[in-house]
């Protein structure tokens, strides 16, 4: 099959979608398929090999200044050359303003116009190199804030265009007004060119439904999956010292590393400070610095600077080395998380898990028993949870044996490419 995958960029950050995006695009080569992993905005950040082509389209800083000036949407040669050359994308992965939603609510709703947003020079430069070059018989969309893409492409190209929904709501739902419900009238609109959907679990499925107003008959549930190369493989190194609690996520208050601060502060009361450890590993923008920094001085105002870890941003080897070191890991996100990626990465490595109650959460450790649910939005109850397994080492052991079985066996990147084929093949 050929399929073109239009994919998005983050700002030089890893990213759960890019990083999901990419293995499901590197398994279904494997396979045999010819598949374009297609960057826009900016290049995909991954911890494993890129499997991207090497162009990227709705190049970031062009997509910015056409919405700015009418004089950058006629084009240049000069221009297009300038905004391609790769010192510049270079430049634009290095920050993170092109991800804050706050401030890009006129941009986000130009884009879901598409053919009639300001962007439409981008949309047309890609319409014609996948009709005239790449020929695809099949296109999917990262997510729904490029379905203003969908129907210039169908129209040119008469090929099945499938979209996924990685969790854009969270996105969507911080625009300010008037771009939030214009937004929101044009995604319900723009989503129904899709000829389907696919979701990165049966809750997101369900709760997209309703959230665009779509028929959930038109939404697949494919769960995701990780490539299990080198995870389960490393030596785990957390041993009879202290407990050792891992966070491993973007450091921003909607992943609840407070929550997990204030839980951990808890454990230190009823444990004492000598037995108890937390290690803290992810991508910090500039936007969650100030975040980062309070939570910081309220562990040095505890005293407790000796006995908390912040690692700061891992690559591939380091994070399998990361979560080798914990007893369990938990992110105890604030919204409802829509796939759980560092979840799946936790348990191939027979590191188990404490979750939230929500969202993709109670899917995934009924399917792998790698893991048990807490309380959401409740420091307590998660410190709970927590005591409950540091006071059951076999019952821990238990659960890390199952939840790496269950990922090696029934959550890699090939079980994911195996699903969404069948989805693929449902339109062809």
């Amino acid at each position: 099959m050929r399929i073109a995958y239009i994919a998005a960029g983050a700002a030089g950050m890893y990213c759960g979608s890019c990083l999901r995006d990419n293995a499901l695009a590197a398994a279904l080569q494997q396979q045999g398929h010819d598949v374009a992993l297609i960057p826009t905005y900016t290049p995909l950040r991954t911890d494993d090999v890129s499997v991207s082509i090497d162009r990227i389209f709705y190049n970031g800083i062009g997509v910015y200044l056409q919405q700015k000036s009418s004089l950058f949407r006629k084009g240049s040669r000069f221009f297009d050359r300038m905004l391609n050359s790769r010192r510049v994308i270079n430049m634009l992965a290095r920050t993170d303003s092109s991800t804050n939603a706050r401030d890009l609510g006129a941009l986000t709703v130009s884009v879901l116009r598409g053919e009639d947003g300001n962007q439409r020079r981008e949309l047309y430069k890609l319409v014609e190199w996948l009709r005239d070059e790449y020929k695809p018989e099949l296109v999917q969309i990262t997510n729904s804030m490029l379905a203003g893409m969908i129907r210039e492409i169908k129209s040119a190209l008469n090929v099945p265009v499938l979209c996924a929904m990685q969790g854009e709501d969270i996105f969507l739902d911080e625009l300010i007004e008037p771009y939030k419900t214009e937004a929101m009238t044009l995604l319900k609109e723009r989503i129904n060119d899709a000829d389907g959907l696919i979701a990165t679990s049966q809750y997101y499925a369900d709760y997209m439904a309703g959230y665009l107003d779509t028929p959930r008959e038109r939404i697949h549930a494919v769960p995701i999956g990780i490539n299990i190369d080198g995870h389960g493989q490393e030596l785990r190194t957390a041993g009879d010292g202290p407990f050792v609690i891992g966070y491993l996520a973007r450091i921003c208050p909607e992943k609840g590393l407070h929550l997990l601060v204030d839980a951990f502060l808890k454990l230190v009361e009823d444990l004492g400070a000598d037995n108890i450890r937390l290690r803290i590993a992810g991508y910090l923008s500039q936007r969650d610095h100030d975040y980062y920094e309070s939570i910081k001085k309220h562990v040095r105002d505890q005293g407790l600077a000796a006995n908390v870890d912040f690692v700061g941003e891992v690559d591939r080897q380091e994070k399998i080395a990361f979560l080798n070191s914990l007893h369990l890991l938990s992110v105890p996100t604030v919204y409802v998380e829509p796939k759980g990626l560092f979840a799946l990465e936790a348990m191939a490595n027979a590191t188990p898990i404490v979750q939230p109650n929500h969202g993709s959460f109670p899917e995934i450790i009924e399917a792998t028993g790698g893991g048990i649910l807490c309380e959401p939005n409740s420091p307590e109850e998660l410190a709970r949870a927590i005591r409950s397994l540091v006071d059951q080492p076999d019952k821990r052991k238990q659960l890390g044996e199952i939840g790496k079985a269950s990922v090696h066996e029934k959550f890699t990147n090939f079980h994911m490419a195996n699903s969404t084929l069948d989805v693929y093949n449902s339109y062809l």
